[in-house]
């Protein structure tokens, strides 16, 4: 599999991670089976590229998203290209893959991850 995370700089695992993912110049990507690590630059829309950031990681071959926390749209746009989304990402990319592997972040799937806000949308009167 792969994994991405966010990041602001080209350091990999020492790289440091970028709270909003869709500002992040860079993304480092792992390979968790040969422990590769790539950086690609971000050039999705919001660096002035094209593309989304889930369609352009799709590309990319990435399975798995981790970030410090991210809406709900982009968690369910992640996941409609097939891609896994952990928040809870910090400090470095290899304090959070760690972290990742030690089953600390959580899963930021549709159903979960906007909950506090889920029962306000049923109830317009």
């Amino acid at each position: 599999m792969k994994v991405s995370i966010p990041t602001r700089d080209e350091n990999g695992l020492e790289g440091v991670v970028e709270q909003h993912f869709g500002k992040a110049p860079t993304y480092t990507l792992i390979d968790t089976e040969t422990n590769q690590v790539t950086v690609i630059p971000n050039t999705s829309e919001h660096m002035g590229g094209v593309g989304l950031p889930p369609e352009y990681l799709h590309k990319n071959g990435v399975n798995i998203m981790l970030c410090g926390g991210l809406g709900f749209k982009a968690v369910t746009m992640f996941e409609s290209y097939g891609i896994k989304v952990f928040v809870g990402a910090e400090g470095t990319v290899k304090d959070t893959y760690e972290a990742w592997k030690a089953g600390k972040l959580h899963s930021a799937t549709a159903e979960n991850s906007c909950s506090e806000h889920g029962h306000e949308e049923h109830h317009h009167h």
